[in-house]
């Protein structure tokens, strides 16, 4: 194993990918199987170089001092005797001075232009900004600023200042230092995946112990709502026989459920679209008909209740339901694990890579499995356990108005069952949008989201409706229209500011979204200060929080078991709100404390 020249925390000089250029880094880490440098950038950009793109300053002072005690009168000299011979010598000796200062002067000027057009200055993100700029940096970097709204002028007139002119190395130069070239460059830098060091969920421990928390989870909830009093202090639930928990032909019916799913979503009905570039540059395919999807299973189900099928039948074997998906998505987990370790080191998950079995496997160890044009994950994040969801509810209606020999289902019931509806259909009429979340981008597809997707969802965003079955709730008109006010206002924001977001990833110059102001980063994308991620950082969870409040109001305030959907929902989204923050912090460097200084709220104004 070659030793390592470079040791953490010294200062070296590193060379910026895709250019000729070395700003000065600090070393942070190596990785001894990749053979890479981590380094940071004083913008706080962190990328990984080989080691014969980093030198020491040492290296650089010594060739300055070389270049200067250089005889500039021998240099003067030999140019001298290719000049005509007729011109007087004194007037040669000061042309050729006169001609190296220039020169000088324009290699200075080209390369203060190159660094502005890589780093965005602070000045210039007051610029963005609309905030009043600083006459103490009056500089080349604020020509470049201007570029943003006017680049073709703005090139033209750094030209002619500098006495440049369009060459085809020039021309190149702009190319690389573009924004655009220069995301691309980092996403290729990060082609070779790294080990993951950064372990969440509590590490291998606590990953561990969350397989088996997670269905002992939802297997207590539902107890817990059989019971004619589900309150904490009956705690524990008196447990059922283990061989009434399965039945095989359930299961069969879940696997029935499963590949409708997966025939629906192969059908070629809906337009195809590019997913965001992965490590490597490539855009993954996929099909949007989730909508289609939805209206089919619809249509299947109004079917077999035409036909007098008694929907309710899942509400008296909602357990066993249960533990079928569990069992079935912890067999897909072993098939997605044992698949990964034969996978591409490009095609892993960034954030399960870490080496320890456990917790790669609960994680995800591969970003996107695939079977052919069959994507996994973006089949389970929307399909078979959101679709199910709304299946269940309905059937909890049914199983409702039976029970209570009811020909009308109760108010609260119609409110959860509307409600979460218009959650469903939201997510699969923007279905394109989920291309650019984190599940998508940066998690692979292991046991957190196979349970996730296909027993958690189902089973547990249900429950209002399963506990409205047992312990019905009477509420007024007046409470009713208060709810669905305040169910309104969580979608507006849950749904507007998905949306500009979602916008403006995918075309920052769309002239619909002139009216949003941003900081620029390294990266190359924008950082969004204004509209809804001007008011917090993660609006959107403001709005998931305050929708899923309005769905455990219905049930009443004899218990709180209906609000475990609002506790645990707070829970999950502090704790992707503190990892968006380190991933953004790691990301974007400087450009992200400057966002977080602009917009100091997280996701409660005011409060948090």
């Amino acid at each position: 194993m070659p030793n390592r020249r470079f040791a953490d925390g010294e200062m070296v000089m590193g060379r910026w990918p895709g250019s000729v250029l070395y700003y000065e880094v600090q070393v942070t880490s190596y990785d001894d199987v990749s053979h890479l440098y981590t380094v940071k950038y004083k913008d706080g950009t962190e990328l990984a170089l080989k080691e014969s793109d980093i030198r020491t300053q040492s290296s650089f002072k010594h060739r300055k001092s070389q270049s200067s005690s250089s005889s500039p009168s021998r240099r003067s000299s030999s140019r001298s005797r290719s000049r005509s011979p007729g011109r007087p010598a004194k007037g040669r000796r000061r042309s050729a001075s006169q001609s190296r200062e220039h020169k000088e002067d324009k290699k200075k000027a080209i390369q203060e232009t190159n660094l502005a057009l890589l780093k965005p200055s602070e000045n210039n993100t007051r610029r963005y900004n609309g905030e009043p700029e600083s006459t103490e940096r009056n500089d080349t970097s604020c020509i470049i600023l201007e570029q943003k709204s006017k680049p073709d002028l703005e090139i033209e007139r750094v030209l002619e200042q500098y006495s440049l002119r369009p060459r085809k190395e020039e021309k190149k130069k702009e190319e690389i230092y573009s924004e655009k070239k220069i995301f691309e460059t980092i996403k290729t830098i990060e082609k070779v995946s790294p080990k993951t060091k950064e372990l969440e969920f509590g590490g291998r421990i606590g990953t561990f112990m969350l397989i088996f928390f997670l269905p002992a989870t939802v297997l207590y909830l539902l107890l817990m709502c059989k019971q004619d009093d589900p309150s904490l202090m009956n705690f524990p639930p008196p447990l059922p026989a283990l061989e009434s928990l399965w039945e095989t032909r359930l299961f069969g019916v879940f696997l029935l459920w499963f590949f409708l799913q997966a025939l629906f979503y192969l059908l070629p009905i809906g337009k195809v679209v590019e997913g965001l570039p992965l490590s490597n540059g490539r855009r993954l395919q996929y099909r949007i008909n989730g909508f289609y999807a939805f209206v089919l299973t619809a249509a299947a189900i109004g079917t077999l209740l035409y036909f007098q099928f008694e929907l309710h039948y899942l509400y008296d074997h909602f357990m066993q339901f249960a533990v079928s998906a569990a069992v079935f998505s912890l067999a897909l987990s072993i098939y997605l694990y044992i698949r990964s370790l034969k996978a591409p080191e490009e095609d892993l998950a960034p954030g399960g890579n870490s080496g320890y079995v456990v917790y790669d496997f609960f994680t995800g160890h591969e970003l996107n499995p695939r079977i052919g044009s069959f994507d996994l994950k973006y089949f389970c994040e929307l399909r078979p356990g959101l679709i199910g969801w709304v299946v269940i509810n309905l059937a909890m209606l049914l199983a409702e108005m039976k029970i209570h020999n009811q020909s009308m289902p109760s108010l609260a019931m119609v409110l959860v069952n509307s409600f979460q509806l218009l959650y469903v259909v939201d997510a699969l009429w923007n279905e394109e949008a989920i291309l650019t979340t984190m599940d998508i981008t940066h998690d692979g597809f292991g046991f957190m989201l196979a349970f996730g997707d296909l027993v958690w969802v189902p089973f547990v965003y249900s429950l209002q409706a399963f506990y409205l079955v047992g312990h019905p709730t009477a509420i007024s008109w007046p409470v009713a229209a208060a709810i669905t006010i305040l169910n309104s206002i969580g979608y507006y924001i849950f749904r507007s500011a998905n949306s500009q977001k979602n916008n403006f990833r995918r075309n920052p110059a769309d002239p619909k979204l002139a009216y949003l102001k941003f900081i620029p980063t390294a990266t190359g994308k924008g950082l969004l200060v204004t509209g809804w991620w001007g008011f917090v950082r993660h609006p959107n969870y403001l709005g998931d929080i305050i929708m899923a409040l309005a769905w455990s109001l219905p049930c009443g305030f004899n218990h709180i078991l209906p609000y475990f959907y609002v506790i645990y929902f707070i829970c999950l989204l502090v704790h992707r709100e503190a990892r968006d923050e380190h991933h953004c912090k790691q990301k974007y460097g400087l450009a992200w404390e400057r966002y977080c200084q602009r917009v100091p709220y997280r996701i409660f104004p005011y409060i948090y």
